[in-house]
């Protein structure tokens, strides 16, 4: 899905027809990120992540388990736009995401990288990461984001913010109850459509992209990927949760809960 998203984006940034992107989940959920099951399995194998770097039809030789870059491979290609993660960061229109129940891990990178993010008040936002990980691929953009102590709280506690919360930080544009979100979205989506051109639009985003590079945003994706490999050298304390392949084969949210 993660990848089918990298395109589909790619598509609508090249569609004359597009003028703004609305994106919202199916149900009742934002999303609650990748499917991590799905994923620990293809990192367990010995040909590892050829699927998801998309060669899995090409003659190559994955470098092997024992290898630095069998897992770090995959950390530096959630920097790619092409693995969907920072895809909406690069998208040269104006982007709305709308946030709802769960908006957590992958789809939290989306809420991070969108122009504005419309929230309904019982929206949840974090990442699993911090419990099982220690680290996510748009840390450097989210501190940026939500500023640098609140961030922090959000690592070290490993606790969900709330949409309200958000939206003091200056991280969500609007909260609204739930049965108001859609028009609220389609309010906010219209007056963009119906300002300035779309040419214009991409002047002013290129504006906005350069005025991120001078923040680091794109070397904070590449320094999380360096963490984020680093990350499995890490002694765990002797009361700590191990991670293990049980844990990933049961229900992340309760196991992060409990």
């Amino acid at each position: 899905m993660r990848l089918r998203y990298a395109d589909r984006l790619h598509e609508a940034n090249m569609d004359d027809d597009v003028k703004v992107l609305v994106i919202r989940g199916a149900g009742d959920d934002f999303g609650t990120g990748q499917d991590l099951p799905e994923f620990m399995e293809a990192m367990g194998r010995e040909e590892g992540m050829v699927e998801e770097v998309r060669l899995e039809d090409a003659d190559i030789n994955y470098p092997g388990r024992r290898q630095f870059r069998h897992g770090a491979t995959t950390t530096q290609w959630f920097a790619d736009p092409r693995a969907g993660c920072r895809t909406l960061q690069e998208f040269k229109k104006i982007s709305i995401v709308e946030a709802k129940g769960y908006v957590y891990g992958w789809h939290f990178y989306q809420a991070g990288d969108a122009d504005m993010v419309i929230s309904s008040d019982d929206a949840l936002f974090g990442h699993a990461a911090w419990r099982y990980a220690g680290t996510a691929p748009r840390m450097w953009w989210w501190a940026t984001t939500m500023g640098l102590r609140k961030f922090q709280e959000m690592v070290f506690t490993g606790r969900p913010f709330t949409a309200d919360e958000m939206a003091e930080l200056g991280f969500v544009n609007s909260v609204v109850p739930r049965d108001e979100l859609e028009a609220e979205v389609q309010k906010y989506a219209m007056a963009c459509a119906q300002n300035r051109s779309t040419d214009v639009v991409f002047m002013q985003k290129t504006f906005f992209e350069i005025m991120k590079q001078y923040q680091g945003e794109y070397m904070g994706s590449l320094l999380t990927g360096v963490l984020e490999s680093l990350a499995v050298y890490g002694k765990a304390d002797a009361n700590e949760l191990v991670v293990n392949p049980e844990m990933f084969a049961g229900k992340m949210t309760d196991t992060i809960k409990d």
